[in-house]
């Protein structure tokens, strides 16, 4: 799985933007949000990346900072909402004020994002509403330029204990505590991570 990319953008629009990474040309679908933070074309960028596979395409989505991934994630784990639709909220309102939202159970905010109908909204009221009260945005809103081998890392070790059954946000907040516990130290290795987590993991269960 790709889970960021750093390369040379050769092509961008507001939908989707080519990254060549050492001669390999990758279409990135962004939303807005990172689209407008973007640099021109010819330039380097370094993205953080959710890997969509189905049966008939692979198909690579790019974000600037972790919150943006983060949001997408939980968007995507919501019944009813598939990469496009959760790539549209993302660009139909800003980051903190869909965080707000999906806290204070706003649904008539939602819906006035263009494609959430009112169903739509109210599930992602019902399904989020105490997940994103758990997001920390001031704490995920560096860039993967800025977080480097510590972002790899963490999501390395996330992704490690979500195949062990732990549930995605718990395992986020953990893995986020230990990291910045040790913020004028080098992580370590993605195993000392998890083991750390599990540890902690054991006294919150």
């Amino acid at each position: 799985m790709i889970a960021s990319m750093t390369g040379v953008i050769t092509f961008k629009s507001p939908s989707s933007l080519i990254v060549e990474v050492q001669g390999i040309g990758y279409q990135v679908f962004v939303p807005l949000s990172t689209f407008y933070h973007l640099p021109e074309v010819k330039e380097g960028v370094a993205l953080h990346i959710y890997t969509h596979v189905r049966e008939d395409a692979l198909q690579l989505y790019g974000f600037s900072s972790f919150l943006e991934k983060e949001l997408f994630l939980l968007l995507l784990g919501v019944s009813g909402v598939g990469p496009k639709l959760a790539l549209n909220i993302l660009s139909g309102i800003e980051l903190n004020e869909l965080i707000q939202a999906l806290r204070n159970g706003s649904v008539d905010r939602l819906r006035a994002i263009p494609g959430v109908g009112p169903k739509t909204a109210g599930r992602l009221v019902l399904e989020l509403k105490e997940k994103a009260a758990l997001l920390n945005p001031a704490g995920l809103q560096s860039s993967i330029a800025a977080q480097g081998g510590e972002t790899q890392i963490g999501e390395d070790a996330l992704s490690a204990l979500m195949n062990l059954g732990y549930n995605r946000v718990e395992a986020k907040r953990v893995i986020d505590q230990i990291l910045q516990e040790q913020p004028a130290e080098s992580p370590g290795s993605v195993e000392g991570l998890i083991k750390k987590a599990l540890k902690k993991l054991a006294k919150v269960n």
